[in-house]
């Protein structure tokens, strides 16, 4: 009853209208008050072991009524030990939780940051959540951040509202759909990509690396059709749009 008092009292106080939501714990089910009129998202977290758990932003995504989600607290880059969450994993981290249904967004971490550390060895921090060395600035350079940044970039001019997770059109991989629009297909290893049926998905597509933002190539697609393996079997994005939107 706190809780409920608590969001009620933030939403009615705040005068420009901002989303009100609640963050929980990496252990709580994700959906208390999920019918509250003050309610305007949920976040989900899911711990700093590194491990990816994209089916917790997928329970929520399939809740009603529907409220907008997000992993609010993947794993801290850097948490604990050099290599947790560390490079790479954050990208692949945030194209699964974003295909699992976090289309409010993206959210990354760092160690060091959490606790905006000023310098190395500064004293009076939880070693758990200090990076091998350096302040808060140092750790905003850290890889990660760069591939959870370029996620935005990368979807910045595609018509991403009402986006919903898709598991039909495509044989196996990660993806979300605009019906007749828009089609975001990830593939975290670059296999061949089957087109299974017709579900008005805009032909024309651009294959995108999410390592760098570049367009790595551009086709059609029908059904039936087929998109041939990355050579190197890469993490790849394939974007369908209607180019008359």
């Amino acid at each position: 009853m706190a809780r409920l008092r608590a969001g009620r009292e933030v939403h009615d106080s705040d005068c420009y209208g901002q989303p009100t939501g609640i963050h929980y714990r990496p252990h709580a089910r994700p959906r208390a008050h999920q019918g509250a009129p003050w309610l305007d998202f949920q976040w989900c977290q899911t711990g700093h072991g590194g491990e990816h758990v994209p089916e917790r932003v997928a329970d929520m995504w399939r809740e009603t009524p529907v409220k907008a989600v997000a992993n609010g607290e993947p794993s801290y880059e850097r948490t604990g030990h050099r290599g947790v969450a560390a490079g790479w994993w954050q990208g692949h981290e945030a194209w699964s939780n974003l295909c699992a249904g976090s289309t409010m967004g993206v959210v990354y971490g760092a160690a060091n940051i959490w606790q905006w550390v000023h310098r190395d060895g500064e004293p009076g921090h939880a070693p758990y959540f200090l990076g091998p060395k350096g302040g808060w600035r140092d750790a905003l350079d850290y890889e990660g951040s760069t591939y959870v940044g370029l996620v935005g970039r990368i979807l910045a001019d595609s018509p991403t509202t009402d986006m919903a997770p898709d598991w039909e059109t495509f044989l196996s991989p990660r993806g979300l759909r605009v019906p007749g629009t828009l089609h975001i297909v990830y593939q975290e290893n670059g296999a061949p990509l089957r087109m299974l049926q017709d579900r008005g998905t805009p032909p024309g597509y651009r294959i995108v690396d999410p390592r760098t933002g570049r367009v790595t190539a551009t086709g059609r697609l029908r059904p039936g059709e087929v998109i041939a393996a990355d050579r190197d079997r890469e993490p790849r994005v394939v974007i369908f749009e209607d180019p008359g939107r």
